[in-house]
């Protein structure tokens, strides 16, 4: 039995409470949130021992890996202690809000010897494994040009001081265009060697982004842009498309994967389903199983998690040059 403790016992963590008591060989046996009284009420609902110090967790022989489920700035530390004491760690997306801070964590774990997955949801929700299960049969090539979206409400109830200010990794983008991001590298399966942006702040008083348009040049000669917006008022959407040597594919989460060719669009059977985010969490959780077990290879590394991040630290520093910048200079 593996023992699992949550670090950030919130509502993130309560999605992967949940996730966690799905699974055979995983059990809950901790969770920390610094309102001790928060804490404990989460453990009443959920199981284990509540902590209000995250060191304290970190030091419960029963905690095998952790989830960091915290405030984006407060990741680098505490990846860093959970790397220093053992612990295998699940990490939120982002990895951190700098690339600075994802060498450090990625150094920490590597020095440890234990197993380190960011948690880029995308890669176990369904319709994004069925889109990619069409990229890998490679019934219509490889794909040349995509474009990702996330467009939903900001100040959703959980939004904090912190989400407010880019020096603490808030901003729609960190937050939630990320989303769009990852997917598009991730499916396009090419680093971004080139990124051209415009970011601004349209719908609200805050220092952080929460709009952005992104244009990504890739490594093998593909193309792509990311919306990533954060309005006052509006409707959710949440979908993709990539153009592909040989036909189409378009990502829905309200319909689910369809696919594109003779003028036709067919939608897979079985890329849709109710609860999409559980049972892409659950996925999420027996991948790091699987990878704790060495039955299984790390499904998203620190390396990938950490180009994901400087993506975004060049988005931002394209839209301030008002040019496109090249990765690693």
């Amino acid at each position: 039995m593996t023992g699992i403790g949550i670090v950030g016992a919130g509502h993130f963590g309560a999605v992967h409470a949940r996730a966690i008591a799905e699974i055979d060989g995983l059990e809950l046996v901790a969770a920390c949130r610094e309102d001790a009284d928060a804490a404990a009420g989460f453990t009443r609902q959920f199981g284990g021992v509540p902590y209000s110090d995250w060191r304290a967790l970190l030091d419960d022989p029963r905690v095998d890996a952790v989830v960091i489920a915290t405030p984006h700035h407060l990741h680098e530390e505490i990846a860093i202690g959970a790397a220093r004491a053992g612990k295998h760690v699940l990490l939120e997306k982002p990895m951190a809000p700098t690339v600075a801070a994802c060498a450090a964590i990625n150094a920490a774990v590597a020095t440890a010897g234990v197993k380190l997955m960011v948690g880029h949801v995308m890669h176990f929700a369904l319709p994004c494994l069925k889109a990619k299960e069409v990229l890998d049969a490679g019934t219509i090539g490889r794909p040349l040009l995509g474009s990702s979206w996330m467009i939903k409400l900001w100040m959703e109830s959980n939004r904090r001081p912190w989400h407010l200010q880019r020096a603490s990794g808030g901003g729609m983008l960190m937050t939630a265009g990320i989303h769009a991001l990852d997917r598009l590298v991730w499916l396009m399966g090419q680093p971004v060697t080139s990124v051209g942006a415009l970011v601004g702040t349209l719908f609200h008083e805050q220092q952080a982004d929460d709009s952005a348009l992104i244009g990504l040049r890739f490594a093998g000669g593909g193309i792509g842009q990311v919306q990533s917006v954060g309005y006052r008022d509006g409707a959710v959407g949440f979908a993709m498309d990539l153009v592909c040597e040989r036909g189409t594919l378009r990502i829905d989460f309200d319909s689910g994967t369809w696919v594109g060719r003779n003028g036709t669009w067919t939608l897979l059977e079985h890329s849709i389903e109710p609860d999409w985010m559980h049972h892409a969490v659950v996925r999420e959780w027996r991948a790091v199983q699987a990878a704790i077990d060495d039955s299984a290879e790390i499904a998203v590394d620190g390396a990938y998690a950490s180009h994901i991040v400087e993506i975004i630290e060049a988005a931002h520093r394209a839209n301030a040059l008002r040019r496109e910048v090249e990765l690693g200079k």
